[in-house]
């Protein structure tokens, strides 16, 4: 990791009250100058990534790690699973909009994932 990048992957994600302001424009480049480039901010809404395996079994492990980290974080991505492919959806529902949390769980994700 450069200097110029966030160290998402070492934060804790923290509940929001629902009146934070979802970041959109500029403000979400610091987040994802620090996230692998096959993260994508869909409508300064959601970001989505599809991981790719190399059978059904090896992305089931996957699914459940990433479930396993969504309940400890207390933040919980959308995960779709089929053979050799899951693709992660996350937002923050409660402000219907990208926070700091969607780029903390997105980086915790690609660790366990890879790129």
């Amino acid at each position: 990791m450069n200097d110029n990048k966030l160290n998402l992957r070492d934060r804790k994600c923290i509940p929001c009250s629902g009146k934070e302001t979802p970041l959109k424009g500029s403000s979400l480049k610091p987040y994802m100058d620090s996230l692998h480039p096959q993260w994508n901010v869909v409508d300064e809404h959601h970001l989505v990534k599809v991981f790719k395996f190399k059978d059904f079994k090896s992305a089931l492990v996957f699914t459940n790690a990433v479930g396993e980290l969504a309940e400890a974080e207390g933040h919980h991505p959308v995960i779709e699973l089929t053979w050799g492919r899951v693709t992660v959806t996350t937002w923050t529902h409660k402000i219907n909009g990208l926070s700091e949390n969607d780029f903390i769980m997105a980086s915790k994700i690609e660790a366990i994932g890879g790129a």
